[in-house]
């Protein structure tokens, strides 16, 4: 339920913030992807178990969300530009035992350091904000809820209340908002749902530092409720108002550090280039993204690709052809997601691609008991592997348009346990039981952010094409 009475307190204090200026940028900008809390001890086989169902759950929750959005939505309850540049920008990236990878990002005058994850799946840039903020089903193994990184308005110089005649309210809200709002020259609180997790609060226009550049009048919202959302979201997607729209980004590029079940205080780099440039990347294989469905309007955010054909140890993959190509209505298609853990296919294609490891690794039996608490299938006994631990696994790979495959290594999508259980890291409706183990609509592949560890992964904007390559991240 959401906090009314902290959150129109929180609201009263933002319309005091005051208003100011900027200036601006060069064209290459680095920044690391760094980890939220410090590092836990290796956790035993059934915390291991755990883990992989947190990460089941989530990311199934995720995928009926990016399946089926919820438009956002306001409350009548509650009354309340990127310079150009040049040189690119580089920032640390940092994976996290819940499943996401953070960057740090500074606001304000003077400017205050927040933790975002970043998500190519939606586009708002938000932060917990105000002295009043609250977050609630936030407390995740490594995570103090009471001990989250928070903006505070009232101490930065350039934070602008949003007003409701905006195009950046009209963005988020609809081109209607301005006649349903005519008692107040503010737009409205935003409420906004994230998979399982929610936030709540109003829009700013504040600046953005980064390294040796100030970036003015930025969107931000700043957020003054969340439900398990512990961080912050950097919006990486195709909106007008994610943080590459709004920085005139040509194109960024990460690599995403492998996953151990912990808060490794290790980064890689996410890099932010405005440089125009038709060249491909040295050792990249591209593949362009399709056109996005028409409706619903979130749809129009993600980043579809042509995913063609499916292999499993080399034997193709039985996908009927209207999952691989989203419909005017939005389903069907494969998405790249990186707010995505576990990479989500319909029942359909899931059936099929688990059919074939099963029958080719039909010699291992199945660790029954692990499928159950996991929440994932199939999990094989591999306890008997050769002395020197080494194990054969049917390779998995994804073919795309125009000629580029993704050949995964068999820790991209399976998980070995301590006690020998490995467990393929897809997932689908049909994985985890209950009242909502329901597909149907939107994409019928999210293409998760386990499944794309140590690749390089190039979102070429201005080319319109997605690059890959497999590297050891660092």
């Amino acid at each position: 339920m959401v906090p009314t009475h902290p959150l129109l307190l929180a609201i009263f204090f933002l319309l005091s913030a005051t208003s100011s200026s900027a200036n601006v940028l060069n064209s290459t900008i680095t920044l690391h992807l760094r980890p939220l809390a410090a590092h836990r001890p290796s956790p035993d086989q059934w915390e291991e178990v755990e883990a992989l169902a947190d990460l089941s759950a989530s990311s199934l929750a995720r995928a009926r969300h990016l399946k089926r959005p919820k438009k956002a939505n306001f409350s009548s309850s509650f009354t309340a530009s990127a310079a150009d540049d040049s040189s690119p920008v580089d920032l640390p990236l940092s994976s996290h035992s819940y499943g996401g990878y953070t960057v740090d990002l500074s606001f304000g005058t003077p400017p205050q350091t927040m933790t975002f994850v970043m998500d190519t799946g939606s586009s708002l840039v938000w932060s917990p904000c105000t002295s009043h903020y609250k977050c609630s089903r936030c407390s995740f193994p490594t995570v103090n809820p009471s001990n989250l990184s928070v903006f505070i308005p009232r101490a930065s110089s350039s934070s602008k209340i949003i007003g409701c005649r905006n195009p950046k309210c009209q963005w988020i809200f609809g081109r209607d908002i301005a006649s349903q709002c005519p008692t107040s020259q503010v737009c409205p609180p935003y409420i906004l749902q994230y998979g399982s997790g929610s936030t709540g609060g109003l829009l700013l226009s504040e600046s953005l530092d980064l390294p040796g550049r100030t970036v003015p009048n930025f969107l931000l919202g700043c957020s003054v409720f969340s439900s398990a959302q512990p961080a912050g979201i950097a919006g990486f997607g195709r909106g007008s108002q994610s943080l590459p729209a709004q920085l005139r980004i040509k194109r960024f590029s990460h690599c995403l550090l492998s996953r151990n079940f912990d808060d490794s205080p290790q980064t890689s780099n996410l890099v932010l280039n405005t440089v125009s440039g038709g060249r491909k990347t040295k050792g990249l294989s591209y593949t362009p993204f399709r056109e996005n469905p028409s409706s619903p309007a979130a749809f129009s955010e993600y980043y579809y690709v042509g995913l063609r054909k499916i292999t499993v140890g080399g034997k193709a993959v039985k996908v009927p052809h209207h999952y691989l190509v989203p419909e005017s209505e939005g389903n069907g298609g494969t998405i790249v997601d990186s707010g995505t853990t576990f990479t989500f296919m319909e029942r359909p294609i899931f059936e099929a691609v688990a059919k074939e490891f099963d029958r080719q690794m039909g010699s291992h039996r199945r660790a029954v008991e692990v499928e159950r608490r996991s929440g994932l299938r199939p999990c094989y006994d591999v306890s008997d592997r050769s002395p020197d631990g080494s194990l054969e696994l049917p390779e998995l790979v994804f073919y795309f348009k125009g000629g580029a495959k993704m050949a995964l290594p068999g820790e991209n999508y399976f998980a070995l346990l301590k006690s020998g259980v490995i467990c393929l890291t897809i997932i689908s409706d049909s994985v985890m039981v209950g009242p909502d183990a329901r597909g149907g609509g939107g994409p019928a592949v999210v293409l998760g952010s386990f499944q794309q560890q140590n690749y390089q992964v190039e979102y070429d904007l201005e080319n319109n094409r997605l690059g890959f390559m497999r590297q050891i991240c660092r």
